[in-house]
């Protein structure tokens, strides 16, 4: 695949690529320069790395509050 650096030295990265990466806007890239070739890899924060592993939707808080006081009670002994 190919690209065009603008005036600006922007380019585009290719959807195929974004997608593969599952890359979307305000993701880092790292650049590196080895043996005169231009590696571009996606930076992955250890934030990042729980990305959508938030379970969300209706909970049941007295369950949530039973789990708690459960593991609270095993680090008190």
């Amino acid at each position: 695949m190919q690209t065009v650096i603008t005036s600006k030295f922007q380019t585009t990265i290719p959807k195929k690529i974004r997608e593969k990466l599952l890359l979307s806007a305000k993701d880092t890239l790292n650049w590196e320069i080895e043996d005169g070739r231009i590696i571009v890899s996606p930076m992955q924060t250890e934030f990042l790395k729980h990305k959508n592993s938030v379970r969300i939707g209706p909970g049941d808080i007295a369950e949530d509050i039973q789990a708690a006081r459960a593991i609270r009670a095993g680090r008190c002994k």
